[in-house]
C-alpha cells in the first residue's frame, strides 16, 4: 500500500503537460530522453514502424505508444500533437534530452498551476560523438518546443517541422537548453546527412537551374562558415571542425541531388516512355 501510495503522489506531482516524441528505431536513445521528461503528466509516443525494441522501451517507461505511417516531419508531429491529453506541450526528438535545469525552469512556470496561453523557444544544443555534454559556449539553434496549443501548432509540411503560432503571438525564450544526442558515432552523421539530404531533395520546391549552379560553388564553404562560427563549433576542437564540416558537405549535397533530380524530370518530359524509377522511389 505505501508503494501504490508513493506512485500515486508521484504522478499527482507531475505537471499537467503533454510531451510528445516522433519516434523510428530508437530503441537506443528514447530511454534515457523519456526518463528526461518524467516531470510530465503525459508521455506519448508516436510510433512509425520500428523493428527494435522501441515500443516496449517507450511503454516500459510509462509512455503512451501509438503507431502512424510516416507522413513526413511536420504530419507526423502535427498528428502526434492532436493525439495529447494536456493543452499544454512539449515536443522532444527521441535524441533530445531536457536538462535538469530545464526540467526546473518549465516547473516554475506552471508553480500555480497551467499558465496562460504561451509559446516558449528553447535551445538545442548538439552534442558530438564521446562527449556527454555540448561544448563550450555552443549557439546551435533556437526553436518553440514548448507551447499552448491554442495558440500554436505544428505545420503540415513534410520537410519542415515548424511549429506555427497565432497571428500575433511572440514566442518568449527559456534560459535552459535541451541536450541533442543525434549522433551515435560519425560513420552514423554522414550515413543519416546523406539520406536526410536525399529526403530534402525530393521534397523541396522546384528552384531555377541558375540559382542551383551558383549554390554548387558556394553551398560548402558558406554553411561550413556558418556551423563553425556563427553556431560556434569553433570552440569544439577537431570534433567541431569535423562537424561543421560534414554538416556543410550535406547541404552542397542536396544542391547536388536537386540538380540530379531536375535533370531526371527533364528526362523523364522528353522521355515519357522510359521513367526512371528513381523518379518515384527514395533512397
Amino acid at each position: 500500500m505505501e508503494a501504490e501510495s508513493d506512485r500515486t503522489e508521484g504522478q499527482a506531482a507531475r505537471l499537467p503537460l503533454s510531451v510528445f516524441v516522433i519516434a523510428q528505431n530508437e530503441a537506443a536513445r528514447l530511454p534515457r530522453t523519456l526518463a528526461a521528461a518524467r516531470f510530465a503528466a503525459e508521455l506519448l509516443v508516436v510510433d512509425s514502424g520500428s523493428t527494435d525494441d522501441t515500443v516496449a522501451l517507450a511503454e516500459a517507461a510509462g509512455a503512451r505508444v501509438v503507431h502512424h505511417d510516416w507522413a513526413g516531419y511536420g504530419p507526423q508531429k502535427a498528428f502526434a500533437e492532436g493525439l495529447c491529453a494536456h493543452d499544454w506541450v512539449l515536443n522532444l526528438d527521441a535524441d533530445e534530452v531536457v536538462t535538469g535545469a530545464l526540467a526546473a525552469e518549465i516547473a516554475r512556470l506552471f508553480a500555480e498551476g497551467p499558465p496562460p496561453p504561451a509559446a516558449y523557444e528553447i535551445a538545442i544544443l548538439n552534442v558530438y560523438p564521446g562527449d556527454s555534454r555540448p561544448r563550450p559556449w555552443a549557439a546551435d539553434y533556437r526553436v518553440v518546443r514548448l507551447y499552448h496549443r491554442s495558440i500554436g501548432s505544428y505545420r503540415r509540411h513534410a520537410l519542415f517541422d515548424r511549429v506555427e503560432l497565432a497571428e500575433g503571438v511572440r514566442p518568449a525564450r527559456l534560459a535552459a537548453p535541451i541536450w541533442h544526442y543525434p549522433l551515435t558515432s560519425w560513420a552514423q552523421f554522414v550515413e543519416k546527412e546523406n539520406r536526410y539530404s536525399s529526403f530534402q531533395a525530393r521534397e523541396a520546391r522546384e528552384r531555377p537551374r541558375w540559382l542551383l549552379l551558383l549554390r554548387l560553388v558556394v553551398e560548402l564553404p558558406m554553411a561550413f562558415l556558418k556551423f563553425y562560427l556563427l553556431r560556434r563549433h569553433v570552440t569544439g576542437g577537431w570534433k567541431g571542425f569535423a562537424f561543421a564540416l560534414t554538416a556543410g558537405f550535406a547541404r552542397w549535397l542536396r544542391v547536388v541531388k536537386l540538380l540530379e533530380r531536375q535533370g531526371l524530370e527533364r528526362g523523364v518530359k522528353e522521355n515519357p516512355e522510359k521513367s526512371d524509377d528513381r523518379m518515384k522511389h527514395g533512397p
